[in-house]
Parts: C-alpha cells; structure tokens; sequence
C-alpha cells in the first residue's frame, strides 16, 4: 500500500469498535432502585457514593456484576451449567456495554479450619513444589509438603481374564506421601473434651440428659441414641458398663433401623467432632459458640507443635529452613528469604513466588505470614488478600469491582490503596468502587452519588460528574465531603482503668497499658500493629464487657431486623396476649406461616440448570400469613402490617399505641425499636429480608442488639464500617450517649472523626507486624496532634487542620 492512499486519515470517522466506550444502565430497579439510569465511562475510575443503604450495591454487584457474571455463565455449554450456581436476571431494562467483571467483595475468606492465607493464594501452591525439588533429605513429591494429603498406603490383587485358560492373578500395591499430622488431621490444634458439659450422668437417656444444642428429648438424634438398640433407654449414663459407655461415646458408624427407617448410629464424640468441632470457631452460630467455648478445650497439637505437618516434612530443609518454619514467617520476611535463593533449575517457581510475596507486601500486607487461618482475617484483610492475584494479571478491558476497599486502612494505608486502583485502572481496566472515604472518593474520574435518604427514600441518582462537581452540589455527599471534625475543648475524666499487663498475644511486645473506664478511649495505628490483640485478645472477657467485633451476621431470606434482633418475640407475645391465642400463630417459620409458599412470602420455581424464578405468592399476596392469622389484630393492625411498618413508625405505635384503634404499646417491643432507631436504622422495616441489607446497615444492626446487654464495658472494632460520612455523626452521638449513661466505650478506629471525638487515644506501632506490638502514644487527641510523633498523629493534625 502507497503512502498516497492515507491522505485522509487525520479525518477518518473513528472505526466501529472504538464507539463502545461506555456502560450504560437504564431502568434498573434491584432492591431500592428507582429505574436507574446511569452512563459509566470504560477504562476509567468511577466511585459510587451515598449515605448506608441508598442503593450502592444494588446497582454495582446486584446489577453490573451479576449480569456480567449471568451472561458468561451463558457461554458454558448446558451440561456444565447445571453444576453452577444459577443467577437470575437483574431487575432492569437496558444493560449495555458490559465486559468481564472481576468482583472483590467484603466477604470473609472461607471458614475451614485448614484454610490459610497461603492456601487461600497460590503462595502455598510453589513453596510446596519448591521443597520437593530442593529440600534435603529429599522427603517426596508436592503432596508431600501439604496438610491437606494425607499419607495412604494399599496393596491387594485383582485377575485378569483375557479368555480361556489365560487368566491370572496381579498383586499390586500403593502408597501416596502426605504431610498431613496424623494426630491432628492437619488443622494445628487438638481439642479435649469435658464429658460433664455434655450430659448429665445421673439421667437416663429416656430423662433427657443431654446440654447439648439441638439434643432435644424428642428430636431425631436423641432418637436415635435411645432406640438404637446399643444402650438400655431407662439405665443412668453413670451406670454403663465398659462395652455400653464405649458404645454411647465412641462406637464407629453403623446402620441401624428404627421405625423401619435406615439411619445411621454414630458414638456421641465422633459426632460432635463432625458436626460442631470440625468448623471454625467464628462461623458457628452463637448459641453453639457459647457451648463449644464451655465443653471443648483447644490446644496446641503437640506432635506437628501446630505447624500442621508430618515430622518427616518439617525435616527437609532448604538453607536450614523447613516449609513450616518459612510459612511461619512474615511475609516480607519470607519475600527476603526467597530473594536469597539463586537455583537455575527453578527459576520461573522462584519467580512466581517473589511476585506474589512482593504483592502481598505491595498492598501492606506483609505483616501476615502464610499461616495464618483465613477465618481470622478482618473484611478488609480477606478484600486484599484477594486483590493479589489480579495486581500482577495481564487482562485489560476488565471490569473490577470493589467494594470499600478502604476498610480497616490507617489513613497512612490509603494513598497506597489509591495507587493500586489507579493502576488497574491504567491497564486499560474499568474500575468501580463503592466508598465512602473522601480519600479514596477524590481520585475518581467519575461520581455517582446516590440517594437522596436510605432504604424507600433513596434508589435515585442525585449527582453523576467529576469530584469537583460533586463538591459544588447540594447532596448529602457534597455537603459533607469536606466535613471535619474538631478536636474536643475539654474531654471526659476517667473513672477508673483496667489495667492490661505484659500483653504479648500475636505481635504484642510484652505491652503494659492502663485502659480508663468511663469515657471514649480509641485505640489507632497502622494495619497489623496489634489493636485487636491488645483489645480482644488482653481485655478479659468476663461479665460487664460486650464486644462488638467485625464477623458477619448471617441469616436466610427468612431473617429480618424482628427475627435478629429479638423484637418480634415481645410482639408475638403481644399479639397473642390482645386476641387469646398462641405466639406461634405470628411467625412465618412456624404455625402461623402461608401452607402455599411456607411462609416465604414467594414460591420458587426450579428451572433445572436455569436461573429459578421467584414469583409473589397468589395465596398470601406475599404476607407470608395464612388469612386467619391476619384477622387477629393490635392496635387495629394484622401481623403483615406490623412487619411492613418502618422502625420509626413501630417505635410510636408499641410506644404510645393508637387512640383511634385500642392500645398497642409494648414496652419490650419499644426498647429494641429505640436501639435500631438510635444507630440510624429508623428506615429499615420490620420485616425486610438480611440478604437485602448492605454491610454498614448489618454493622449497625449487630450494635443496636448489642447495646441491649447488661455491660459496663463496651468494645466496638471499626464501628464506622460502611458508614457515610453524614452517619458518623450520628454514631459519635451514640458513642456520647453510652459514655454519659456511665458506660466505657473501647473503640478500634481509624476514622480521623472518631480519633478526634476522642477522650482519650492509645496508638500502637509504629509499624506492622514486628515492626508493631509497642505503645507509641497515650493521652488526647490534643496531646497527639500538637507532639505529631507518630503516624497517627501527623493524619489526624492534617485532618484537623492543625
């Protein structure tokens, strides 16, 4: 081709492909969504903002990314759809320009208790094909540097026919090299248990003796100890013979029948090590929490010392260090370590594994080491953990999505998180991320501001343009982006102090600190600097101490603020009491429930490999009651009513009950509806599913159950999680409240407004890791500002303005 047949390029109408430079969302009404109508630019930064439940998720991960991700399921052929998880289409009109999305969410990393950051990464992955290739005494393949293979050994025979006269008989044998300890099945801790915490032994087992939860006296597994045939139903437990205890506590799984039913008959510790003992501690539910923590002692494995693996494992070596001790480490020192090794033959391992190791020290997480448990990780830690695998990616035009990926970031911290999101979003990436942080919302491209309330009063754009923009509107957000708050002219004087000694959990450095009693005390410092183990881990908790820490609460499409909460128990007890019948009559998982769709509220209809579909129940109009139920009423409303009632509403009808209808007030029932009002929540209705409800909404509503404990002491770690910035206002008035009630409010916090608010700050640092574990500051905010020794106190005097 001649250069002469370009002469118009300068004025060439741009080419097809480049016009899709947008993502474009018309009438999308997920959740609280009022037919949002958005225009997102691609390969740019764009922030969603808005106050706690005005519909930011609903639109970036209930919207975007779940079409996204429907749509690639889509791709995959119908066979293997049916092993996915099926996904409805979102509630909206138009959903156009969309490309791959990558979604890094809060959502704690799995629970098992043999899951570790290592595991979690591909950092486990090297090292153990690293070991195998160059540890001395050689000790086997990658599965033999793994807790989670176990050693097996077989040998049998088996014949070959291959015709007449021609068969015969082939021994064989096989063996595979696992690392898992024998002893403690590769999770690192053991556990003895207290028998008389199970069961009283001067009951038969007709006499309902077990204080197990769910061993209930007429329930299936009662049942099935009693009927199994094994034991004598009438005899006292303290009076089995040795054949009859070993039976009742340790007898290997076996068929039995009862009522011509097959079930299985299993000895009562095996079972309880399945059920309740072989998951991690913080994702049981609580009431079973609160039993295990009593019955069951957790130690340290003393064959692998906790390390998880086989004495033959630990012994091989490279430079003198086993794959415990380097999982073990920090992992910058770990990144150290592996830069010291020069080993042609593995190169690309090598480098791999620095990559990874640089990432995790990149995103300022190089305080964790790769044993540590995943369950333990904070929401924010398991975000970054996740966020490693795609720094170092070679994808372009992908869609990321994150959501507040500030959380449990010292205002040190951001600017380093700010970098990595400007990064991806210089590879030619798409990056959404919901925030509330004016840190992280000041380097946007793009604003989308929703709003105007939470709940029914938001689900509507208020603003969508630069930051600039947003700062120069009259939003919620804009007037409060540039909020401030002022250190306190005179500050509370303690009561008294709990005094924590030689604290030396996790990377406590043999801390002494005097924690006063009767006022606000924030403890701050950089991530990893030991705030939860000097908080969590040395304040004793005994009686009068409530913590209020980050794990999530859980519950089903059944679940809602009246159910979590404890609030609808009194109004059940209420509505039976005005009309003569049973409390079980006004719950939609019990009697009272709609016989059509269980009380749902929806009956679903399973598809097979597609997305089911949800529709209204037609019998109960989605009330979740049968019609004879909703006949009963208080104070002129039915049950559906009362649950589609606002918390605010609720709290004047149980609180002064209505004149015009008959009386309805419900001290009980009042007290909780005042606790929810007071932490922001007075727009959440009764009866709104938990699955609807965002991360800050959930946060508020585990401290709204909290404060109804009986505690002089309260704990709260990151209270202002998923808070926007016009809501942290109200929670410092709250935090006010309890400490003029005379409660000791203990806050972990990195929110420069709750460090100010402060009557007294206890920084730690002044890094991470090792680098942590020290007192660095005691005293005020003033104090901490004017010294500007620390960290922490050069942020909070730039915040301040000092």
């Amino acid at each position: 081709m001649s250069m002469a047949t370009r002469t118009d390029q300068g004025q060439a109408a741009p080419h097809a492909a480049d016009r899709h430079d947008l993502i474009r969302v018309h009438g999308a009404r997920e959740n609280n969504l009022k037919d949002v109508s958005v225009e997102l630019p691609k390969r740019r930064l764009t922030v969603f903002t808005g106050v706690s439940g005005s519909g930011k998720s609903s639109l970036v991960f209930d919207t975007i990314a779940a079409e996204s991700q429907r749509m690639i399921n889509e791709t995959y052929s119908a066979f293997l759809q049916g092993f996915m998880p099926t996904l409805a289409r979102p509630d909206v009109d138009v959903l156009d320009g969309l490309t791959t999305a990558i979604t890094v969410d809060q959502q704690r990393m799995g629970s098992d208790p043999r899951s570790t950051v290592g595991t979690a990464t591909d950092a486990n992955a090297i090292l153990r094909i690293l070991f195998s290739r160059l540890g001395r005494p050689y000790f086997g393949p990658p599965g033999a540097f793994s807790f989670n293979v176990a050693s097996v050994q077989a040998s049998g025979g088996f014949t070959v026919d291959r015709g007449a006269e021609k068969t015969r008989t082939e021994k064989v044998s096989f063996s595979r090299t696992g690392g898992m300890c024998t002893h403690c099945e590769g999770r690192g801790t053991v556990s003895d248990i207290d028998l008389t915490q199970l069961y009283d032994d001067s009951k038969s087992l007709s006499e309902d003796p077990f204080t197990i939860p769910t061993y209930t006296g007429g329930g299936w597994v009662v049942r099935v100890i009693a009927e199994s045939g094994f034991l004598d139903p009438d005899k006292p437990i303290r009076e089995y013979t040795k054949k009859e205890r070993h039976d009742f506590l340790y007898r290997e799984p076996t068929k039995v029948k009862i009522n011509g039913i097959n079930l299985t008959y299993e000895g009562l510790i095996p079972k309880l090590q399945k059920s309740m003992l072989s998951k991690d501690r913080e994702a049981m539910q609580p009431h079973i929490r609160a039993f295990v923590d009593r019955a069951v002692t957790f130690t340290t494995c003393p064959d692998c010392d906790g390390t998880r693996l086989t004495e033959g494992a630990r012994s091989s070596k490279i430079g003198g260090i086993s794959i415990a001790d380097a999982c073990a480490m920090e992992i910058r020192d770990l990144a150290e370590w592996v830069r010291g090794l020069a080993e042609p033959s593995v190169a690309p391992l090598l480098t791999a594994l620095r990559h990874t190791l640089d990432s995790f020290v990149e995103i300022g997480l190089g305080y964790l080491s790769l044993d540590r448990a995943s369950g333990t990780l904070s929401g924010g830690e398991a975000q970054r953990v996740k966020m490693i695998r795609h720094l170092g990616s070679s994808l372009t035009d992908v869609t990321y999505v994150f959501d507040e990926p500030t959380i449990g970031l010292h205002p040190h911290d951001i600017q380093r998180m700010n970098t990595l999101l400007l990064r991806l979003r210089d590879k030619g990436n798409t990056v959404l991320v919901v925030e509330h942080k004016p840190e992280a919302i000041a380097i946007a491209d793009h604003v989308v501001d929703l709003g105007p309330g939470a709940g029914a009063a938001g689900g509507t754009v208020c603003f969508e343009g630069t930051v600039a923009g947003l700062r120069a509107s009259d939003t919620v957000t804009g007037r409060h982006l540039d909020d401030r708050a002022s250190l306190k002219d005179t500050v509370r004087e303690p009561t008294g102090k709990l005094p924590v000694r030689g604290a030396t959990a996790n990377n406590l450095q043999g801390v002494d600190v005097d924690i006063p009693l009767g006022v606000l005390t924030v403890v701050t410092g950089v991530a990893g600097s030991g705030k939860s183990s000097l908080v969590h881990g040395s304040i004793p908790a005994e009686e009068g101490v409530i913590a209020v820490d980050q794990t999530p609460i859980r519950g089903s499409r059944r679940s809602n603020p009246a159910t979590y909460t404890g609030l609808l128990d009194p109004i059940r007890k209420a509505f039976a009491k005005a009309n003569g019948v049973k409390p079980a009559l006004f719950s939609a998982n019990s009697e009272g429930a709609c016989p059509t769709c269980n009380g749902a509220g929806v009956v679903f209809t399973d598809l097979g490999m597609m997305a089911g579909v949800s529709t209204t129940c037609e019998d109960c109009e989605g009330k979740r009651f049968q019609p004879s139920v909703l006949e009963y009423r208080l104070g002129g409303r039915d049950i559906s009513e009362v649950l589609a009632m606002p918390v605010t509403d609720a709290e004047r009808f149980f609180g002064t009950g209505d004149a015009r209808t008959g009386d309805a007030r419900t001290p009980a029932a009042h007290k909780i509806l005042e606790r929810l009002a007071d932490v922001g929540l007075g727009y959440l209705t009764l009866g709104q599913p938990l699955t609807t409800l965002s991360g800050g909404e959930r946060q508020r509503l585990k401290l709204a159950t909290h404060m109804g404990g009986k505690g002089g002491v309260y704990v709260l770690d990151e209270p202002t999680t998923g808070l926007h910035l016009a809501d942290v206002e109200q929670l410092l008035g709250l935090l006010d409240r309890l400490v003029d009630a005379g409660k000791s409010v203990i806050v972990i916090e990195h929110h420069q407004a709750v460090m100010a608010h402060a009557d007294w700050i206890i920084d730690l640092g002044p890094g991470a890791g090792h680098d942590g574990g020290r007192i660095v500051f005691e005293g005020t905010p003033a104090d901490l500002v004017a010294a500007r020794s620390t960290l922490t106190g050069e942020h909070l005097a730039e915040y301040v303005g000092a």
